[in-house]
Parts: C-alpha cells; sequence; structure tokens
C-alpha cells in the first residue's frame, strides 16, 4: 500500500501530463506484479463491486470520533470529499498495517459477503493500522473512484514509457477481456491474449478551423466538401475477419455498437476506414445528445437497438487489403470507397458521407448556415490532392462550423477549481427564468480570464448564502453570455434541456438580471432547428 499512496500522492500535487507519467513509471518499476495488474484495473474501471455502503463508513466514523454530525457536515462542506474527511477526522493508528495492494483488494472482494458486524471489525482494524493517507486510499478502494486526473490515455503512455510498446498496442491490450488471476504483467502488455496485428489503427487526421475567405481557398473544383458531423469520430479496422472499432480517444469501442460490427462484416476484402459514429434513424442523424444514452453500455438492450440505431458515416480509406492508403490524393482514396460501399446489402446505417456539390464559393454560404437543421456542425473543406496526415497539416483540410448558439443567463452556483486553481472558484452554475423562480440550464469552467476569475472568486466570498460539500450557492447577480453548440430536449435535466459544449462567451457585466433568457425563450431555440 505504502508505494500505491505515495504514487497517488505524486499524481495529486500536479496538473503536469508529464509529471504524472514520471510517477506511473516509477510505481511500475517497484511495484509487485499483482499490484501493477490492479493499478491498471483500477485506472481502467475494471473494479470489484462495492464491499461496504458509504452511509455505513460515514456511521462508523460518528462512533470512532463522536463527533457531533453539524461538525462532521462542515468538515465534509470543506473537503468536498467524503473518503478524505472520514480520513482527516479520524484519531491516530494505534498499530501498523502493510500489505501490498493486491492483498488489500483480495480481503476487500472476499469482504463482500460477509455481515455487517464482519464488516466493521474489518474496516475498524483497517483506520487503526493506516495513516491517514493510506485510510483515504483504502476508503476509495472500498467506494470510491480515483478522480485523480489520470485518464486511460495518461496510464497508456506511463506504460509505453516504460515498455517501449506501441501505446495502440497497449490500449487494445488494457482495455480487451482479461482476467487478473490468469494473466502476468509482461504477458499483458505484450498483448499474449489479443492479436494487434489484426486490430492496428492509425493517427487521426485533423482539420484547421477555417481561417481564410473561402476564394483565397483557390479554385472550388480543387476541394471536395461534405458536411460536419457531430458524432463520434472513429476507425473501423477490418483484417482477417476481425472487425475493431476505435474512437479517436484511442479507445476500442467495438463491443458498443454491435450494429455497425453486423454491416461491416457484410462488406468483402480488409481495409481500415475513418468516419463518424452516430445516431441514425429513418435516414436521418439525430443529435449528440441520443447517441449518448448509448455510450458506455455494458448491456446494450433489444429496445436501446430499436430506440437509438447507431451508424457510420464514411469518410475515408486508410488501409485497402493491406496496402497504406493513406499517401495516395483523396480523390483516389474517394473512387476505392465508393466502389467498396457500392454493394446493394449495406444498409442505410453504413454509407458514405455526402459530396456537396458546387461551382462556386458563395453557395456553400447557405449551406453551412442552415447545416443544424439537420442537426450538422458545418462544413468540411478538404483538398482533393491531399494526403491523409498525420494529426494536422495546415492548408490541406479545413472546418468551417456554424456559429454557436448563445443564451444569457445568471450564476447560481459556483465550485473550487483544482490544481493551480484550487483556491479559487472556477466551475459555475447558470439559470435562466422559469415563471417567478431559476432553473439550472448548464454548467461550464472556460471562457474566463484569470483576472475575471480572481474577481468572480472575491465576489463569491462576499456573496455566498450556502454550502453543499465544495458547492457554494450565491446571489444571482452575475449575468454571463454562455455560447454551446446543440441543444436538445433531455429527461435527465431539471430544465428539460441538455446544451452540447457549453462555455462562457463574455460576462454581462452591463445586463441586469431581470434581462436574462427564460426557460420557453431556450427551448425555442430547440424549435427552431
Amino acid at each position: 500500500m505504502k508505494n500505491f499512496s505515495e504514487l497517488i500522492s505524486a499524481i495529486e500535487i500536479t496538473n503536469k501530463t508529464n509529471a504524472k507519467i514520471d510517477a506511473l513509471v516509477n510505481y511500475f518499476k517497484v511495484a509487485p506484479e499483482k499490484d501493477k495488474l490492479w493499478l491498471i484495473s483500477i485506472f481502467t474501471g475494471k473494479r470489484p463491486p462495492r464491499p461496504v455502503k458509504s452511509n455505513l463508513m460515514k456511521q462508523w466514523a460518528f462512533e470512532i470520533t463522536k463527533l457531533p454530525e453539524w461538525l462532521f457536515l462542515e468538515s465534509y462542506s470543506t473537503v468536498g470529499d467524503l473518503g478524505e474527511t472520514i480520513a482527516l477526522i479520524l484519531p491516530d493508528p494505534t498499530h501498523k498495517i502493510d500489505k501490498p495492494l493486491h492483498v488489500w483488494m483480495r480481503e476487500l472482494i472476499a469482504l463482500k459477503p460477509k455481515s455487517e458486524e464482519e464488516k466493521k471489525e474489518y474496516v475498524f482494524n483497517a483506520w487503526a493500522g493506516l495513516e491517514m493517507q493510506e485510510r483515504l486510499i483504502f476508503n476509495k478502494l472500498i467506494g470510491g473512484s480515483f478522480r485523480i486526473g489520470v485518464s486511460k490515455k495518461t496510464l497508456v503512455n506511463a506504460l509505453s514509457k516504460l515498455s517501449g510498446i506501441d501505446a495502440n498496442q497497449l490500449m487494445h491490450s488494457i482495455i480487451g477481456n482479461w482476467d487478473i488471476n490468469k494473466i502476468s504483467f509482461e504477458d499483458l502488455i505484450h498483448g499474449s491474449h489479443i492479436n494487434y496485428d489484426n486490430s492496428k489503427p492509425y493517427p487521426f487526421c485533423l482539420a484547421y478551423a477555417l481561417e481564410k475567405e473561402l476564394p483565397e481557398l483557390g479554385q472550388p473544383e480543387e476541394w471536395q466538401v461534405e458536411y460536419k458531423w457531430d458524432g463520434i469520430r472513429g476507425q473501423i479496422v477490418k483484417r482477417n475477419n476481425e472487425i475493431y472499432i476505435w474512437s479517436r480517444g484511442e479507445e476500442l469501442v467495438t463491443e458498443q455498437f454491435p450494429e455497425i460490427v453486423e454491416n461491416i462484416s457484410k462488406l468483402e476484402n480488409d481495409f481500415v476506414i475513418d468516419g463518424e459514429i452516430l445516431a441514425l434513424k429513418d435516414s436521418a442523424v439525430l443529435l449528440f445528445n441520443d447517441l449518448q444514452k448509448r455510450l458506455n453500455r455494458k448491456n446494450i438492450t433489444k429496445k436501446m437497438l430499436e430506440e437509438i440505431p447507431v451508424g457510420f458515416y464514411v469518410y475515408d480509406l486508410l488501409e485497402w487489403n493491406g496496402e497504406d492508403y493513406r499517401e495516395k490524393p483523396l480523390e483516389e482514396r474517394r473512387r476505392t470507397l465508393e466502389q467498396l460501399l457500392a454493394k446493394p446489402f449495406v444498409s442505410e446505417q453504413l454509407k458514405l458521407s455526402e459530396v456537396i456539390q458546387f461551382k462556386k464559393w458563395e453557395s456553400l454560404i447557405d449551406l453551412r448556415e442552415n447545416a443544424r437543421s439537420i442537426n450538422s456542425e458545418g462544413l468540411m473543406l478538404k483538398q482533393k490532392k491531399s494526403g491523409y496526415h498525420v494529426g494536422r497539416k495546415k492548408g490541406d483540410w479545413w472546418k468551417w462550423k456554424v456559429d454557436p448558439l448563445t443564451i444569457d443567463a445568471v450564476m447560481i452556483y459556483a465550485q473550487k477549481g483544482s490544481g493551480r486553481r484550487s483556491s479559487k472558484y472556477t466551475d459555475y452554475t447558470f439559470a435562466v427564468k422559469k415563471g417567478d423562480g431559476l432553473v439550472t440550464v448548464a454548467k461550464a469552467y472556460s471562457g474566463l480570464t484569470d483576472v475575471e476569475i480572481t474577481e468572480i472568486s472575491r465576489w463569491v466570498n462576499k456573496n455566498a448564502i450556502e454550502k453543499f460539500g465544495p458547492v457554494r450557492t450565491v446571489k444571482a447577480e452575475l449575468v454571463f453570455e454562455i455560447a454551446f453548440e446543440g441543444i436538445a430536449y433531455s429527461k435527465r435535466h431539471k430544465s428539460g434541456v441538455a446544451l452540447r459544449f457549453p462555455r462562457i462567451k463574455r460576462w454581462r457585466k452591463d445586463k441586469p438580471v431581470s434581462e436574462i433568457d427564460t426557460i420557453e425563450s431556450v427551448t425555442a431555440l430547440i424549435e427552431a432547428q
């Protein structure tokens, strides 16, 4: 536990990715083999069920400390995390427990079916034998999540730095199916349980936001124009009758989209294609809000498949029958794609992205402005002679997005940030009018300058009304213009709407609260799409 505790401490004190990677590498160099496997398992979401409920943990902490509930709640409000609050208020340890991570995990798994008294005895003994930081880790292992800024990608990059193995191969290895009790660390990272050659993707080719006037791009006939869709960018790899779907975030998401796999399996030849994973129904693209309901689900019901069918709009061809096609010009890659997707059995859920025919640049202006009416984000402009580059190369591919939607809303909640901004209020919740009251519509934490954040933090300290853990309720006085990419009805939100990528456009010091938007004016944006 000592090594694991030191790792968590090293990660928590920095917001620099390279420093986190170095801390992980150092841990992997000294930790026992089983501990390495458990760290990978924990940080990739492969965790055993919670053995003890949070309410019991809180109740037992009361029993040991004899603290009044109001003082505990005040402490929790200041700390903002239940596991950490309990670790801080417990008395000093009476003895020393020194067990490796994998032994703790084995014992916690065995604790799950035991009686409440047996669980209490085990937890009391653990608390009495651990220092504060180790108690925090123990509490997190029981039921919390390690939200400390270590993504799967950061973990993979650390493993890659340690081993020299390709990051994509490592992603496939650790995301795939593996049993912690039946595999060694070396076999896991070297992918003994997978065939990486069949699944290997390519780096994505990305576009810059358009920064020129259209005529400056040259002749219209030199460009291929498509709609820019708001889904999940993905690569589909089909080699040797095996099919893999990779997200742009370098995660394998094959099992989440069985209907895409089914359609791809009907195609002949081997290939790697680039495109967009979208919610598609009745030949129309649904909102990203609909697609979200399908994401990260372990079990996809028949009802879900029928209500929110998912498909794939194909943009590009990266590999064809084992040959790397990325250096070939776009117009040639497109012709081959048209041959691939010309088969009559390909459904509406798998189709080639439409090429917009135009002769004059000005004819694209209205298409772009009206793109949101078909749930598109705008237009993509691609040089027909361009190759499929690694990352971004200015001049070949441009994205020309529609202007964001905006509303005026009032801030009603504020929360402190993390890392170097942990002393300032940087995360805000905004509301609009609903009848005689207010209803929350968005959370945002980007768009302000450091000077504005400092000013708002001072204001929050003076105008906070209530505390809810780390959150402060504030007087409804500060008005902000909120920009967002899209909007949809949502049953999961109290306001009945969900905003896509909300951010602060500007602080409206010139506007009183009486002039902010109403929920009716917000929902009218949905109807206007």
